[in-house]
């Protein structure tokens, strides 16, 4: 799946019942998430990483489905270690299904590196952030082995709910409320107008394309 296209609007069975991905996202941002396994130790420790930031990503109109290829079951049971090693009260979004793999492989989301104890490929940390317009924004894909960095996942909402708007690409690092890069395609007296304590840093090329702003509003 590639940045643009349109993320599939696939029918699951989670813990919260059947739903279809875009009726779930409705008109808001979503984050899609995949694990190799229930009751795995880095599973564990990212899903009650997500739900203690559960209120972070909902004030930015976030909703978050996660998928491993075990049961509804599994989920359920496996979702009391996830409450309790994260000292959390819930789990408050669905988890999907998948114990054919059949959204795994769907979705490119397999690990070939990595094998379970029947010796198949393990699920790899796969990550998409859909828009509003079901459109995939970004997708990182982690091996097995290792943990999603769950703030950075925060942060790279910030800038595309930020840039989805707004003339302005961010930086390296940058964070929100940071001063950010006015677009190459802003000219002349827009540029000013829209950007009035814009700043150049020059350049030896002497190129004035290195343009910052304060943060938009």
């Amino acid at each position: 799946m590639k940045l643009g296209d349109v993320f599939p609007d696939v029918k699951v069975n989670t813990t919260a019942g059947s739903l279809s991905i875009h009726d779930y996202f409705g008109d808001g941002w979503g984050i899609f998430f995949t694990h190799p396994a229930d009751y795995t130790p880095v599973c564990t420790t990212e899903l009650s990483m997500v739900e203690q930031m559960a209120p972070e990503f909902a004030k930015r109109n976030v909703k978050m489905i996660a998928l491993s290829c075990n049961s509804v079951t599994d989920h359920s049971g496996w979702s009391e270690d996830i409450k309790a090693f994260g000292k959390v009260s819930q789990v408050s979004f669905p988890i999907i299904e998948d114990q054919s793999r059949d959204l795994a492989v769907k979705f490119g989301m397999l690990d070939p590196e990595e094998k379970d104890a029947a010796g198949l490929p393990l699920t790899a940390r796969a990550v998409f952030i859909v828009g509003p317009d079901k459109k995939v924004k970004l997708s990182i894909l982690y091996p097995a082995t290792t943990g999603r960095n769950f703030d950075e996942l925060l942060r790279v909402i910030d800038s595309l709910q930020l840039t989805a708007y707004k003339k302005v690409a961010t930086p390296a690092n940058w964070t929100k409320g940071g001063d950010c890069m006015v677009l190459p395609s802003v000219k002349g007296e827009e540029a000013t107008k829209l950007f009035p304590n814009m700043r150049i840093e020059q350049v030896p090329s002497g190129k004035e394309y290195m343009r910052f702003a304060p943060q938009p509003e």
